[in-house]
C-alpha cells in the first residue's frame, strides 16, 4: 500500500563543497524515513505523493550510470507504475535540476526548478509555497548549505504549506563520508518546522562540532582533542 505524502521539499547540491542536502515536510508521521535519498558525487532526489521510495534509490543509480537529472529521471519514471500519482525532484553533480509532478497528484501541486535545486509540492495551500522556496534557496546563495535548507523550509511553512496541516520534518546533508554531516528529524509534533529548527540550533552547539572532529577520509585518525572539546561539560 503506497502512502499519501502531501509534502514539500527541496533537493539541492552546494556547489561550494559538492555536498547534496534535502529538507522535506508533510502532514504524515516520519516523513524523513521514505521521501530523502542521498549518494555522495552522484545526486539528491526527493519522492512522494503517492509516494515510492524506490524510486529514490532506481534515480540515483541512474545518475552514477551518467546520466543527467533530467535524463535520469526521465528514464526511470518511464517504466514507473502509476507515475501519474507520483512527484519527484533531483539534482545531479553538476548542479543541473529536474522535477516531475504527475497529474493525479492533489492540487495545489508542482515544482520550481534551478541551478543546483528543485523544489516541489503538492496539496499545497498554493503556488506562494513552493516559490517561496525557490526564492529563499536562490537569495542565500554561498551560505551553509544545511541553513540554506532549513530556512527554504521555514519559507514554505510560512507561504502555507501542506493544506492538511503538519506533522513530520526532516533534514539531511551528505558529504564524502560514511555518515552524514546532518540528520535530523522530528517525526511527529504540532509545529515540526518550528521544532526542527530548534533541534537544529542544539545540534550546532552539541552535534556538529563532534562530527566534525570523527574520523574522516582526509583524517582517518580524527581529531581526538576536537572530540574532547566538544563533548567536554560546560561550566
Amino acid at each position: 500500500m503506497a502512502v499519501k505524502l502531501a509534502t514539500f521539499s527541496i533537493a539541492a547540491r552546494a556547489p561550494e563543497t559538492g555536498f547534496f542536502g534535502t529538507a522535506v515536510s508533510t502532514k504524515v508521521p516520519a516523513v524523513g524515513s521514505l521521501c530523502p535519498f542521498i549518494r555522495h558525487n552522484v545526486g539528491a532526489v526527493c519522492t512522494q505523493a503517492w509516494v515510492n521510495p524506490s524510486l529514490g534509490p532506481r534515480i540515483l543509480d541512474q545518475l552514477e550510470a551518467g546520466l543527467s537529472a533530467k535524463d535520469a529521471l526521465a528514464a526511470v519514471m518511464a517504466s514507473e507504475v502509476d507515475r501519474d500519482i507520483r512527484q519527484v525532484g533531483v539534482v545531479d553533480q553538476a548542479g543541473r535540476a529536474a522535477a516531475f509532478t504527475g497529474g493525479a497528484t492533489d492540487a495545489w501541486t508542482g515544482h520550481r526548478t534551478g541551478e543546483n535545486y528543485s523544489v516541489q509540492g503538492n496539496m499545497l495551500v498554493s503556488a506562494v509555497t513552493v516559490d517561496a522556496m525557490a526564492g529563499t534557496f536562490e537569495a542565500s546563495a554561498g551560505q551553509d548549505l544545511a541553513e540554506r535548507l532549513m530556512r527554504v523550509l521555514e519559507a514554505g511553512q510560512a507561504a502555507g504549506g501542506d493544506r492538511r496541516g503538519r506533522q513530520s520534518a526532516a533534514l539531511l546533508v551528505r558529504g564524502p563520508e560514511v555518515y552524514p554531516l546532518v540528520d535530523l528529524r522530528v517525526d511527529e509534533h504540532p509545529d515540526p518546522v518550528a521544532e526542527l529548527r530548534r533541534v537544529f540550533e542544539v545540534a550546532k552547539r552539541e552535534l556538529f562540532p563532534f562530527i566534525a572532529a570523527l574520523p574522516s577520509r582526509a583524517k582517518p585518525a580524527g581529531d581526538f582533542a576536537r572530540i574532547r572539546a566538544a563533548i567536554a561539560p560546560k561550566s
